[in-house]
């Protein structure tokens, strides 16, 4: 692939990325790619970012894009992104490709930092079975020519992670069969990892999904989760909100209205757990989804 891209535009196949995605174990069909490449080059203009944007899609239901722009010394930078993932959706970026590119001059080892420290906090905090796969990958490329200066860089920076976090979040709302768009927030931890473990935790937990899908406020499967998550603390350490209902608190049950809850679940496509602990100040945010009967079936016979 990468030898033939490399013969059509006149490169070396050194400079061509391969990026791939489908069902494991399944040979690519060749003489469709080799067909293919020699009509997406011949086709290749300034207006083919959309097109190039649904063809990486698989189930996906709508193609994913993202910018944000920075003015440094009157002249605009773009940072855009291009995304597809809907399904298979783990915390190493699981099967999705994403793809940021900027006019913007970024040297390659700093762009690579800025790059895997984004995707840390973004692409990978996001599930949607937690089963990860064998063809991620999040490619950035820098074209400009003008080197940006050092006091600007973090500007930049922000400006990446602002793209991958929300090519991250439309993954989620995207998600196969997904009724629900769960925020999973962890406070007051005593380091980022243990905060994101307890977070993945939950988060991948199929109980806690089938509860939110069930509109049913089983706090305990979330609580459950946090205590396996491998994170030592006590259970007066933890108070869990679901919304603005308060399910737990400093390790006691509440009392609460179930029906108000459950009526939560219902009504509310964009759901959020808050876990607040008492052991330190680091913290972190997970994105997920509920698991539906849709999702089964989708899957259930994906290749027969």
């Amino acid at each position: 692939m990468a030898d033939l891209t490399a013969e059509s535009l006149g490169c070396d196949p050194q400079q061509i990325l391969v990026a791939s995605t489908g069902v494991i174990g399944r040979p690519l069909p060749m003489p469709i790619l080799e067909a293919g490449i020699s009509q997406a080059v011949a086709a290749l203009d300034e207006n083919t970012m959309e097109d190039f944007a649904h063809a990486i899609l698989t189930t996906d239901t709508r193609i994913k894009t993202a910018s944000s722009a920075i003015i440094l010394e009157d002249r605009e930078y773009v940072i855009f992104g291009i995304a597809k993932g809907a399904a298979m959706i783990g915390p190493n970026m699981a099967t999705m490709l994403g793809f940021i590119l900027t006019d913007a001059c970024i040297p390659q080892d700093r762009l690579q930092q800025y790059l895997r420290t984004a995707v840390n906090t973004t692409f990978n905090r996001i599930a949607v079975e937690g089963h990860t796969s064998t063809n991620d990958c999040v490619l950035a490329l820098a074209n400009g020519t003008e080197p940006i200066h050092d006091d600007d860089q973090f500007l930049v920076f922000n400006a990446i992670k602002s793209v991958c976090a929300q090519l991250a979040e439309q993954i989620i709302e995207d998600a196969e069969g997904a009724n629900h768009v769960m925020e999973i927030r962890v406070r007051g931890c005593r380091t980022d990892a243990e905060a994101e473990a307890i977070a993945r935790a939950v988060a991948s937990s199929a109980l806690v999904k089938t509860a939110v899908f069930g509109h049913d406020p089983n706090w305990g499967r979330v609580v459950s989760a946090a205590g396996y998550a491998g994170v030592m603390f006590e259970e007066r350490d933890l108070t869990l909100t679901m919304g603005d209902i308060v399910l737990y608190q400093d390790g006691t049950p509440l009392a609460f209205d179930t029906s108000v809850a459950s009526l939560y679940l219902k009504e509310n496509r964009n759901v959020l757990f808050d876990l607040a602990f008492k052991l330190g100040d680091r913290d972190c945010t997970f994105h997920t989804c509920d698991l539906t009967y849709e999702y089964v079936k989708l899957n259930a016979d994906y290749t027969t």
